[in-house]
């Protein structure tokens, strides 16, 4: 009779098991109709207002000037040789100080950091990659070569190539995830971990999933996990979406931040209007949902989350679940009136913030901005 109980309950145990990811699946697979649905109405409409410029957008042939300021840096290669890829950086400060590296979001590249490689080139070797997929980084094609391991071990790879074992890690949006994934799996080589508008990958998805309206916040998470169709989107009337996406009044830089000048944005456009670099930023997105749940979660080094209260695209309350998963000091600050694009919008802030943790004992408590 006990043997036939354990093995009725293993049976409903698996069978809850599968339900989950029966649900699970269906979750993604149907809300990726569903934003499938939204962009096709939305491509029709532009026919019908825009019929001669719709299909209309151009390859930017030139660099602007801004790209090759020497005030933020030199630009640099390295090839891995384990995984044969080469990657682009901009690097500055004296080499043998301590060890910056910058990583970069969507739809973003090392260009996102000019201010802080300007700030911090004093006191650090300050680097800013191209992560692979973009800029002038190579651009792997298969979505496979986007797992979040390859790219965790990415990281390993350059600081090791830049002659270093550790490194003070600041990362952003995609960034952001993959310096939380990079200090949970190599802790010893991070000094301090500080990330910009992303939560931990575990605070991410169980938020998620019982918030609805962070969940349609997330809806380019599901748009972006079909192929072709989102380059199509972002590409239209001369990538109108993607100048929206940092100029917009919903999603853009705040009204009291800095704004991207015309050059800003035309060095965006010229890294994302090359062949291919669209496929590889939205490739980071392909290959999400079969990475999580995360099995290891907790992370040592000493964390400053900054997060802008505007950011259109993740909830605030986020932001202070993450210190669940922080076994060291942990230091948090809203950064009123700012958009999702915090270094950039308000570098001033982040500036200072920063320079503040990076002095600073361990074992205070957070506090807010």
């Amino acid at each position: 009779m006990a043997r036939v109980l354990n093995n009725l309950l293993l049976f409903l145990i698996r069978l809850a098991l599968k339900i989950r990811v029966w649900g699970y699946w269906t979750l993604i697979y149907g809300y990726c109709a569903l934003c499938t649905t939204a962009a096709l109405l939305k491509l029709c409409w532009n026919i019908v207002l825009r019929p001669t410029t719709t299909f209309q957008w151009g390859i930017r042939e030139t660099p602007p000037a801004c790209l090759n300021d020497t005030s933020l840096g030199t630009h640099c290669y390295v090839r891995i040789k384990e995984s044969g890829l080469r990657f682009h950086y901009v690097a500055a400060g004296e080499r043998g100080k301590p060890l910056m590296l910058f990583l970069h979001g969507f739809p973003e590249f090392w260009f996102s950091w000019r201010y802080q490689l300007r700030e911090f080139k004093s006191e650090f070797r300050v680097v800013a990659v191209d992560m692979r997929g973009y800029g002038e980084s190579d651009l792997p094609l298969s979505t496979e070569n986007y797992q979040l391991d390859h790219l965790v071990t990415d990281v390993k790879d350059i600081v090791e190539y830049l002659g270093y074992n550790r490194c003070c890690l600041v990362g952003h949006d995609w960034g952001g995830t993959i310096a939380w994934l990079f200090a949970i799996h190599y802790p010893e080589m991070v000094t301090k971990l500080i990330v910009l508008n992303c939560p931990h990958p575990s605070v991410f998805t169980d938020y998620a999933l019982r918030h609805p309206s962070q969940l349609l916040k997330s809806s380019h998470f599901f748009f972006f996990q079909l192929p072709r169709f989102p380059e199509l989107m972002l590409s239209i009337n001369d990538f109108k979406a993607l100048k929206a996406l940092f100029t917009s009044r919903n999603t853009g830089i705040g009204r009291k931040g800095r704004w991207l000048t015309a050059e800003d944005l035309e060095a965006y456009l010229y890294a994302l209007s090359q062949p291919g670099a669209l496929t590889g930023a939205l490739n980071y997105y392909r290959n999400v949902f079969s990475s999580l749940p995360l099995s290891h979660k907790h992370v040592r080094s000493p964390v400053l989350l900054l997060w802008g209260e505007r950011d259109a695209f993740l909830e605030q309350e986020m932001a202070e679940a993450c210190r669940l998963y922080i076994r060291n000091h942990f230091r948090l600050n809203i950064i009123s009136g700012a958009s999702h694009w915090l270094q950039q919008d308000q570098p001033d802030i982040v500036n200072t913030l920063i320079w503040t943790f990076l002095k600073e004992g361990e074992g205070r408590k957070s506090y807010r901005n």
